[in-house]
């Protein structure tokens, strides 16, 4: 390459850097946008997410915090939860604006329904987690209660606000990733990456990490860990029949393809 042909690159890199700067700083203020709207009603968000515990504990339902700044923190962990979840199509969008332009038309129309479809499954994860696995979950944990009997001790549960913040964000984060599963494997399949025959192949071994990524991305106990990995699984089979899918739609395309310039 000569000196011409490298100035001669230096300007649109310069643009596509400016260009990149623009669309983070524009995803950057859509998430302190949703921040400070989230925090203004970060109670409120709060308790809604307390529904679930409420539904296990019943009407005495009552949590704790052991520090003066716990509760504001917690707070502040909830708006930015909030915030991450709420900016996400303005930052995708953003990331889609920015790669469209490098790519082709038929690329953009296969990229631009996974695009949609992520949030759209991580949604479907997180509600899993709040109608059904939390207060399941907090129903077994509760069962561990000890009354108060003579030559007993009374053990009762009294969750910290920012512990079950903690246990509530980290179940949506785990189910919400573990819920991608189809788009990633859908999106593999469409590039070429992967095939069917290689998703029924391999079917032994993603059961076994699945139950891994359960295993570590859970609460130790069976119930939370079955109940990721069993969606998990069956999420897997979707895969398998997204892919076929697309490929004999494909074959069919390139059976067309030779009907046409045969004919």
């Amino acid at each position: 390459m000569t000196d011409a042909d490298i100035e001669a690159t230096k300007a649109p890199l310069i643009e596509h850097l400016m260009e990149l700067r623009e669309r983070l700083i524009r995803a950057l203020i859509a998430f302190l946008v949703t921040f400070v709207i989230s925090f203004f009603f970060a109670k409120d968000i709060y308790n809604l997410l307390l529904i679930p515990y409420t539904q296990a504990a019943g009407p005495e339902a009552k949590l704790i915090y052991t520090a003066p700044q716990e509760y504001f923190f917690t707070q502040i962990r909830v708006a930015l939860f909030a915030a991450a979840f709420l900016s996400c199509p303005v930052v995708f969008g953003q990331i889609y604006a920015f790669v469209a332009p490098g790519l082709y038309r038929h690329e953009r129309a296969v990229f631009r329904p996974y695009l949609i479809a992520t949030p759209i499954f991580f949604a479907f994860g997180a509600l899993l987690v709040y109608f059904i696995v939390t207060p399941n979950l907090l129903r077994f944990f509760m069962g561990m209660q000890q009354a108060n009997e003579p030559g007993r001790a009374q053990i009762e549960l009294l969750p910290r606000v920012s512990e079950y913040l903690s246990l509530i964000m980290t179940l949506v984060l785990a189910f919400g990733a573990v819920f991608q599963l189809p788009v990633v494997l859908t999106l593999l399949g469409q590039i070429g990456l992967i095939s069917s025959q290689f998703l029924v192949d391999k079917r032994r071994y993603a059961i076994v990490l699945v139950f891994i990524v359960a295993a570590v991305l859970t609460p130790p106990d069976v119930f939370s860990q079955l109940a990721l990995a069993i969606p998990g699984m069956l999420l897997y089979e979707a895969s398998i029949f997204s892919v076929r899918y697309i490929e004999k739609k494909r074959a069919a395309a390139a059976a067309a393809a030779t009907e046409d310039a045969s004919s």
